[in-house]
């Protein structure tokens, strides 16, 4: 059995537990509103046609916002086609994903529906085919209370209190030459301060997102962030970030340390948006929206968008079936979120249902939970007060992509009014489980409240609509507090939580 060791001190605060580190993310791509949210044939349907069982999965999930509607569909979507009596909308083609959008579902039912679920919504603009006159009266339909024409409009399609939308998405992936209206940093810094400022004349208490690189490995990256918040600085609150990940080649060792490479992106970001600080001599800081994030097998056959004079609605598409060792991914993932909770105030889990999604359903049919929905149902839940640094301290493996790593990544949290504290923690080990030792002394008195491993012998296991139980988080008997230490054993390519508490 391999050893490792934590050190658990309140006084090495991180920052808060943020609850927009919990987001996800409802794009018009393939199933995941019409047959995943909206579904009018399924026997849970309520009166708007949203499943009732996707609701409560979302709740359980424990999402926060909901960043809407795209993604790449939102560079070229004309939002007044969803708006108004259903029948008269139009149909349009969809470019980003080569489908038919019926427009059954816009700004509106996505209100209603983000209302149900409990979640806070985030809205994207369309600064691809579009710009700030666009973007000024999707505003005014939403945030202004009446008195006005698009105001006055929405009151008459049946909202008559504004949506009151805080947190606005200043277009998407704007970098990307396959994203619709695609610019260089100084095209889009320059449309998106102008936006920004022209917003703020309608609502000055807006929380705005600056696009940030899609990836990290696109050849713009750090020099994107730099020009565009050359120009945005003043205007913006955050700077968004994307990053997807998943095995290649048979890889394991590397693919579960994907966590080390969004370490690196965040630490970049950062690094960028403080030079440009410095350089304007700001005193306000920009933080991150991690808007876009999760394991997604890209080259799959799923994949592929639909071709030639194809044009579906809602097609399958994206529609990965993760298994174990995905859902470890994504537990270390949110480690590394919530380890850079200091600068990382947003974040949101691509996508909610059905594409590269937690929640997947039948049209008209069941529902389940895949792999992925677990831990970050548990992080949503458990996750309070304040993340905590821990020092790791465990045998390092070498990793094709990413050098030489800790089998262990862990964070903790602690909620200062209970004293509860929480540890998340990945053994990326793929044989061996791993002997937790955890220094307790700073936190006198805490024994075990509960504890949890998400494992399997066979790594490849996958959820499905006749079995999404077999492999749950289960009771880590292990664990205990003894003189002030807290031991564990943690099984290989394991997602593991222990909560502690008086």
């Amino acid at each position: 059995m391999i050893h490792a060791s934590l050190i658990l001190d309140p006084a090495y605060r991180v920052g808060p537990v943020r609850r927009r580190t919990f987001g996800s993310f409802v794009e018009h791509l393939g199933r995941c509103v019409y047959s995943g949210i909206h579904d009018p044939a399924s026997s849970t349907a309520d009166a708007d046609g949203f499943r009732e069982d996707v609701i409560a999965l979302t709740r359980e999930l424990g999402v926060s916002t909901v960043r809407y509607p795209g993604g790449n569909f939102v560079s070229g979507y004309r939002w007044e086609d969803g708006i108004g009596p259903v029948e008269s909308r139009p149909r349009r083609l969809d470019l980003a994903w080569h489908s038919t959008e019926p427009n059954l579902v816009g700004v509106d039912e996505f209100m209603r529906w983000s209302a149900k679920a409990g979640t806070e919504p985030m809205m994207a603009v369309n600064l691809g085919t579009r710009g700030v006159q666009e973007a000024l009266d999707l505003l005014e339909y939403c945030n202004v209370e009446g008195g006005t024409y698009w105001s006055d409009l929405r009151r008459s399609h049946g909202a008559e209190l504004p949506h009151n939308i805080r947190m606005w998405c200043l277009g998407n992936e704007m970098d990307g030459p396959w994203q619709l209206g695609h610019k260089t940093a100084d095209e889009y810094g320059r449309l998106a301060e102008e936006t920004a400022r022209a917003m703020r004349m309608i609502d000055p208490d807006l929380e705005l997102v600056a696009c940030g690189s899609s990836a990290s490995s696109m050849p713009t990256f750090g020099e994107w962030e730099r020009t565009v918040l050359g120009h945005t600085y003043e205007q913006v609150d955050y700077v968004s970030a994307h990053a997807y990940y998943f095995e290649e080649d048979g890889d394991l060792g590397s693919f579960l340390a994907s966590a080390v490479d969004m370490d690196h992106f965040v630490e970049a970001v950062v690094a960028a948006a403080d030079l440009v600080r410095a350089q304007k001599k700001a005193t306000k800081r920009i933080h991150l929206s991690f808007d876009e994030w999760n394991v997604w097998y890209q080259h799959r056959a799923e994949s592929r968008p639909p071709s030639g004079t194809d044009w579906p609605v809602a097609p399958v598409l994206l529609e990965d079936r993760y298994n174990v060792a995905d859902a470890v991914v994504v537990g270390g993932l949110l480690i590394s979120l919530l380890r850079h909770t200091d600068r990382v105030h947003s974040a949101s889990l691509a996508q909610l249902v059905n594409v590269i999604a937690p929640i997947m359903t039948e049209p008209g049919g069941r529902s389940w939970r895949q792999t992925t929905f677990h831990p970050f149902a548990q992080a949503a839940a458990l996750a309070r007060g304040e993340v905590l640094r821990v020092e790791v301290q465990a045998p390092l493996y070498e990793t094709a992509r990413y050098g030489e790593v800790p089998l262990l990544d862990a964070v903790a949290t602690r909620d200062p009014e209970t004293g509860e504290t929480v540890i998340f923690a990945i053994n990326r080990s793929l044989t061996e489980p791993l002997a937790l030792d955890v220094d307790l002394r700073a936190l006198p008195g805490l024994r075990v409240l509960g504890a949890t491993s998400l494992s399997n012998p066979d790594h490849t296991w996958s959820a499905t609509a006749d079995d999404d139980s077999s492999v749950a988080p289960v009771a880590n008997a292990t664990a205990a507090v003894t003189d002030g230490r807290l031991g564990a054993s943690l099984p290989p390519v394991s997602w593991n939580v222990i909560r502690l508490g008086k």
